[in-house]
């Protein structure tokens, strides 16, 4: 081969290229085939001439280097990276009547008859870090993770250095693809990693997911690099053309391109197959060489599954199959009162650690009061605890023959254990029947709940204010700086109180510290500069989010009841800020609400009381001085000839299921309303069509029949 010194720029950028195709099929023999062509002096011979290149011209590195399998240092942060399409989480099942509801509401949903098959693609659930992968030309150019299904981390450099994910795809992939999957670790890498890691005095992982989790994320790449991970493929996000018309084709094409797909897929075409395939995965479970938590199943005819669509986070056709929870037997030591962002005060057992599932697990929730006196928990008491959806950690049951003679029951406390204000258990004046929860009557003088719903302000689905977590906002409450939501945004007018605050707990920390090691405190000459930085960051930090989006306005309110997915339904209803207000606190509020799909009674009550309360008013009026929530555009296609407007439904469809009609409408930006108002745009009214009518005359709507909706839309008659 011709000497480094002596490549042209055009040489160099040539071999490259060679190199790189070359060690990735190499890579794919090893690794995917387990059958290597060549020695490992050979291959190691193409790594050091291809970074050999790359030193001498570094202009000329490569997407698909090679050389990004060990990995350089990263920046500090990880920037953002927006899915084109959302990754969106699935609904569980945990019994088996819960999969045969679920093959039943597709066929509903459908309109498909008995005899019509509906085939399942079913695969087991990776207990891993979900990742997305996208590919131009065939080349890696971006890895995220899940985030928060609209918008992730950038983990590219990271993701090149796991084995399994190729750097460039075989074949003739589509120009635009975007593949989803899981990021998992063995059970023999993860007993090896944890052996390293105690032997160098690192912390140990307490299970493969978590470490896979970790080293996924890590700063600097070359640390995820020593990290045993792989990769399964199983979903994808934008495709520029579609290689395949099924699920199972997908999976199948993307085994041509160069990933990994679980060799346990199958495709199954009944219930009772589904059901058979769960119990075989289940049964085999233990012995396989990965951590799985259930299996997936999934409609395989993706033209159906495109007609599915998705309701609310997660696709109409699809659902995830849980496995039943881990058990194991433990003590409880306490039990301990949790007072919650909405004054509920929750019990908590705290146990005796006792490791269920590969995780340790020392606490447990009693949910309420009811719970308590139920199962009889008693401090002292044996019992058994399982992790419900190998997640939350509940109680099961006491054994009683173990319990202690000193164990007495337990007594529900009448006062709030942080504020001294009566606790006591609502009754619903419409059904008379009383509140399974125990509520703090103290409001905002109870710090419990001010501190919780500031931490609910600034969390990640909220304000996401950037330096001011848990730890902060605790700090800033018990000083007086912040005790409600608008002090967050006049820190600004309190700068020299904000410094000497942050500068007196980093002395704090550092004596405590010095304490703990037995040595002399000697607070670091750079903790005044840390401080000024730290300040700067914070308020840069805040000034960012004086302008936000109106579902994470509503959303970081704690309006009761009231979560992520009912905030986006209000914001793309109303639009504005001032709007939903208005309809809230007006006379026929609970109506208005109550009209929007997807809100009940109980969630339009929650609105209306909160909205109600002068005092969430008077600290509403403080916030919109400092923030402004911005209009909501109306989700649409540009083309649609209903975006925007409200539709009502009555009567039969005889073209399609009235679930599927909704879902369309929704689709092509409109807005499904269950009763009519003035504020109607249309009624499509089928056969047995009722009062609808009536009101749509009494208020001059617009009706059409099912086959103008069709034609209206563009789905023909």
């Amino acid at each position: 081969m011709k000497p480094i010194t002596d490549l042209t720029s055009v040489e160099a950028g040539a071999e490259l290229e060679r190199l790189a195709r070359e060690i990735a099929e190499h890579d794919r023999r090893y690794h995917g085939e387990d059958a290597p062509t060549i020695s490992d002096a050979a291959y190691d011979a193409l790594r050091q001439r291809n970074a050999a290149i790359e030193a001498r011209f570094p202009e000329l590195i490569r997407p698909d280097s090679p050389s990004h399998r060990v990995g350089a240092k990263a920046s500090e942060k990880f920037a953002k990276v927006l899915h084109v399409k959302p990754m969106l989480s699935l609904d569980n099942a945990f019994a088996d009547d819960d999969v045969s509801d679920f093959v039943a509401r597709i066929r509903r949903f459908l309109g498909l008859k008995d005899e019509a098959q509906l085939a399942f693609t079913c695969e087991p659930k990776i207990d891993g870090l979900s990742a997305s992968l996208r590919y131009e030309n065939g080349v890696f150019v971006q890895g995220a993770t899940r985030g928060d299904g609209s918008e992730g981390e950038d983990i590219t450099a990271n993701l090149r250095t796991v084995k399994d994910i190729p750097l460039r795809l075989h074949g003739k992939p589509p120009e635009i693809l975007e593949v989803r999957g899981e990021v998992y670790m063995t059970h023999a890498d993860f007993a090896g990693l944890n052996k390293r890691q105690e032997a160098t005095g690192e912390k140990i992982f307490a299970n493969p997911r978590n470490s896979a989790a970790g080293s996924v994320r890590q700063l600097d790449p070359a640390i995820t690099a020593a990290r045993p991970l792989h990769f399964f493929a199983y979903a994808w996000g934008e495709v520029s053309e579609m290689p395949a018309d099924s699920q199972s084709g997908m999976l199948e094409a993307f085994r041509q391109l160069g990933f990994a797909v679980n060799p346990l897929i199958r495709r199954c075409l009944t219930a009772e197959e589904i059901l058979a395939f769960y119990r075989e995965i289940g049964s085999a479970r233990a012995s396989l060489p990965y951590d799985i938590d259930g299996v997936v199943y999934k409609v395989d005819d993706l033209d159906l599954q495109n007609r599915l669509g998705f309701v609310s986070r997660s696709p109409r056709w699809a659902i995830a199959h849980k496995f039943p929870a881990e058990q194991a037997e433990t003590v409880v030591e306490n039990i301990e009162i949790q007072v919650g962002r909405t004054g509920k005060l929750t019990p908590v057992a705290k146990l005796k650690p006792v490791t269920v599932g590969g995780v340790v697990v020392a606490n447990a929730t009693l949910h309420n009061q009811d719970e308590i006196t139920r199962k009889d928990v008693r401090i002292g008491d044996h019992v058994v605890v399982q992790r419900a959806g190998d997640v939350i950690p509940q109680i099961v049951r006491v054994i009683l023959e173990k319990r202690p003679p000193h164990a007495v029951p337990y007594e529900f406390p009448i006062l709030c254990p942080v504020c001294g204000s009566h606790a006591v258990r609502e009754v619903d004046e419409k059904t008379g029947k009383q509140d399974v929860d125990v509520r703090c009557t103290g409001g905002l003088i109870c710090a419990a709940q001010a501190v919780e719903r500031l931490r609910h302000f600034v969390s990640r689905n909220a304000f996401d204010i950037e330096g001011l977590g848990e730890k902060q906002i605790d700090l800033f409450h018990v000083t007086g700086l912040i005790k409600e939501p608008a002090d967050i945004f006049a820190l600004k007018d309190r700068l020299e109180e904000l410094k000497a605050i942050i500068l007196e707990e980093r002395k704090r920390q550092s004596a405590e510290r010095a304490a703990k090691a037995g040595k002399a405190v000697t607070p670091p000459r750079e903790d005044a500069k840390r401080t000024f930085k730290e300040v700067d960051n914070l308020l840069a930090a805040i000034e960012a989010r004086r302008k936000i989006g109106l579902e994470r306005f509503i959303n970081a309110l704690g309006i009761r009841h009231v979560g992520e997915t009912t905030a986006k339904l209000l914001a793309r209803r109303f639009h504005t800020y001032a709007a939903l207000a208005a309809a809230a606190e007006s006379e026929n509020g609970l109506a208005e609400l109550t009209a929007i799909d997807g809100i009940g009674a109980v969630v339009a009550e929650g609105i209306k009381d909160f909205f109600d309360e002068k005092h969430n008013r008077e600290v509403l009026a403080h916030l919109l001085n400092q923030v402004t929530p911005e209009e909501t555009a109306a989700v649409a296609d540009v083309d649609s000839p209903v975006a925007g407007k409200t539709v009502v439904f009555t009567g039969s469809l005889e073209k399609m299921t009235r679930q599927e009609a909704k879902a369309r409408a929704e689709a092509l930006g409109a807005k499904v309303a269950s009763s009519v108002s003035k504020k109607t745009d249309l009624v499509v009214a089928g056969p047995n069509a009722g009062s609808k009518l009536t009101e749509a005359a009494k208020h001059g709507v617009e009706v059409i029949n099912e086959e103008d909706w069709l034609r209206l839309i563009g789905s023909g008659a």
